[in-house]
């Protein structure tokens, strides 16, 4: 995370290495993405902040990380910014 001086935050995603498929690596952005929106009214402006994701746990049952992803993302970026001292002002 760095400041910009701009009056909005810029965002981008990136991944770890053997992150997977092209959609794979796609979905998870979009989540992101979306899951960014839902509460970039919450954090503070003038930031760009770059996000790295890695692929779930090797023992993480797949259908358990599917289910419902969009709360999980949202959630884990909550509580991401808010240990950056960006949300929650």
């Amino acid at each position: 995370m760095l400041q910009n001086g701009l009056p909005y935050n810029r965002i981008a995603f990136t991944f770890a290495r053997h992150f997977g498929t092209a959609a794979e690596r796609n979905r998870a952005r979009r989540l992101g993405r979306e899951a960014y929106r839902h509460i970039r009214d919450g954090l503070k402006p003038g930031y760009d902040v770059v996000l790295l994701v890695y692929p779930r746990k090797n023992g993480a049952k797949k259908e358990a990380a599917q289910k419902d992803v969009f709360a999980v993302r949202m959630e884990q970026l909550k509580i991401l910014f808010s240990k950056a001292g960006l949300y929650g002002n």
